[in-house]
């Protein structure tokens, strides 16, 4: 018990020395950073859909630094082949051999910018990446070294010559995120921070690569009981049910929702996972899964108001009845 009380805090202070590490390049955006982590430390790939100019590629490239990874950024454009971002073998004549050169995907932390520009075809050389950490090429199957992360970003405005992610490939992302412009005061506070240098520049990682493995393997020690289990299978089940719903969780949506919510348990400094965590992650690590019907979208329903219908709907444990009927 001592010892899983001191791998907890052990967790709970890498974790938030990184978060405070990138907050100071992304000023004002604690909640997402935190969330960015969380998803670093579970393992997860996470989708960032925003406008242009908001710190996407920043918050990861800051991520990155803070733990002394590699980072590598992809820029998907309608021309782009899957050989670009797994890698190419090349004959090498003095070898008699073929060499394989990586693609940019063989990083710690990679960003698919614009991802939605990219054809289906090259879109889906990140599948196989993102669920087995590993990529196939020519016949043979290369790991790609832990910690291993994907964030992807696109222009929820802009569609004209942009290929929709299909579901398969959706599913794979942990989560979803909005970063959202700063607040008037955090945006003058950037100008004086940012005006003339970034504090990118300044930016000094602040744990390791296995120190961030280790707390990857904290993190799946964190106990989840019966009751959070139940809860996590009622949520999910609830979104297949619900009548404005046309796609609902997938099991691979209620697996990160038991993953995320230990990592959270974690930076709280508890060795087990409470309802509280499932329910403030289920909207981040549900809402690009679900599929409204027309008729309900027609209404100005959205997922993020079913996900809380939901919620209400279903026993939290600890309770005795129902939030509401």
């Amino acid at each position: 018990m001592a010892e899983a009380g001191s791998n907890i805090e052990l967790f709970g202070g890498r974790f938030h020395r990184i978060v405070s590490n990138v907050e100071t390049v992304i000023q004002g955006k604690r909640d997402v950073i935190e969330l960015m982590a969380l998803a670093l430390v579970s393992e997860g790939h996470v989708l960032i859909e925003d406008v242009p100019g908001v710190g996407k590629t920043q918050l990861a490239k800051s991520l990155a630094r803070s733990i002394d990874g590699e980072f590598h950024r992809i820029q998907f454009t309608p021309d782009l082949l899957p050989s670009d971002v797994t890698g190419v073998s090349i004959w090498d004549r003095s070898a008699a051999q073929f060499d394989f050169k990586p693609g940019p995907i063989f990083a710690n932390v990679v960003v698919g910018d614009e991802i939605n520009r990219a054809s289906p075809k090259t879109q889906s050389a990140l599948l196989e990446a993102m669920e087995e950490r590993q990529v196939t090429s020519d016949g043979i199957t290369r790991a790609l070294d832990p910690p291993f992360m994907v964030i992807a970003t696109q222009n929820p405005l802009e569609h004209e010559g942009t290929y929709p992610l299909p579901e398969a490939q959706l599913d794979r992302f942990m989560m979803r995120v909005v970063v959202g412009y700063p607040s008037r005061e955090k945006e003058l506070e950037m100008l004086d921070t940012h005006g003339v240098r970034s504090t990118f520049l300044d930016l000094d990682p602040v744990a390791s690569l296995s120190e961030v493995t280790e707390m990857v393997d904290i993190a799946r020690q964190v106990a989840v009981s019966q009751s959070v289990k139940n809860y996590i299978v009622d949520l999910i089940e609830g979104t297949r049910l619900h009548p404005d719903v046309m796609l609902g969780g997938s099991p691979r949506s209620a697996l990160f929702l038991q993953r995320i919510g230990r990592s959270r348990a974690a930076a709280n400094g508890r060795d087990y996972v409470m309802p509280d965590d499932i329910k403030a992650l289920a909207g981040p690590v549900l809402e690009h899964r679900l599929g409204l019907r027309p008729e309900a979208q027609m209404r100005g329903e959205t997922i993020g108001s079913v996900i809380q219908d939901v919620m209400g709907r279903i026993q939290v444990p600890g309770t005795t009845s129902r939030i509401a009927t």
